[in-house]
Formats: structure tokens, sequence, C-alpha cells
């Protein structure tokens, strides 16, 4: 069986898509060949990395990508996951199905201390791991 190719979309690809995309291949990479781009990529945040790394996730390797990237190239699904990335690209013309869910960005490190930083990144890990346990939903 042929995997299907989903590319997810954010600004900066640097903490929801990159930690959506090493989800997405742990969980279902059998199913699905999964890339990652921002609109105005930023190095990979280390708080991605490390609440992936609680699961057992390494995206150390990973590196952010400009959605230009991908121009041109097929896609099953494009997945933004952030509403800036849906207002930049929103119509990718190599996606047969485009669908928009947002999630929270995390702060960044100088809008909060470590802790606060870290709680939300493990809860916008765990919702993205909730929806991506679905995925892809029924109706989008």
């Amino acid at each position: 069986m042929k995997k299907q190719r989903v590319l997810i979309l954010c600004t900066g690809n640097s903490a929801r898509s990159q930690m959506a995309e090493g989800l997405l291949r742990h969980d279902a990479g059998d199913r699905f060949e999964v890339c990652s781009a921002g609109t105005h990529p930023a190095p990979v945040r280390p708080e991605a990395i490390a609440v992936m790394r609680e699961f057992g996730i390494d995206i150390s390797g990973h590196r952010s990508k400009h959605v230009d990237e991908f121009a041109g190239q097929p896609f099953d699904y494009v997945l933004t996951v952030c509403d800036h990335a849906r207002e930049s690209c929103p119509v990718f013309p190599g996606a047969k199905t485009t669908i928009h869910r947002a999630f929270e960005d995390p702060p960044a490190p100088s809008a909060a201390a470590e802790e606060e930083r870290m709680a939300a990144f493990r809860r916008v890990r765990d919702q993205l791991r909730e929806y991506l346990r679905a995925f892809p939903p029924d109706s989008p």
C-alpha cells in the first residue's frame, strides 16, 4: 500500500508543526509520509525537542524548512496548525485535501518562565497527539 503524503504547516516550523510531524510519523508512519514546513522558518525550539523526548520521540535531527521547499510536490493532505499559516497559504496547489486546526502557540523564552513554557509545550503536544490519533478526520 502506498503511503499518503502529509505536509504540516505552521508559521515558524519550530514547535507545533515539528511536534505534529514527529507524532504522526511515530504513531502512523506505516500509513503516512510526513513533512513539515513554515511560512517564516525559525530554529526548532529546544522545548519541543524536550517534550517529545518525554514520549520517546526524537526530533532533535529535525530542521525548519520553508514551505517553498515543497512547491509543486503532490500531497494527499496539507494540515495547517496555526491561523497565520492558513492565512498565508490558503491554497496549496499540490494538495488533494487541506485541513485547518489551530493549536496554541507556546510562549517564547522571553515571554514566560521555563516551567510555564514547558507546561504549554506539553499541553500542545498532548492536544496534537489527541487530534492526530484520528487523522484524517472524516470531514475536514
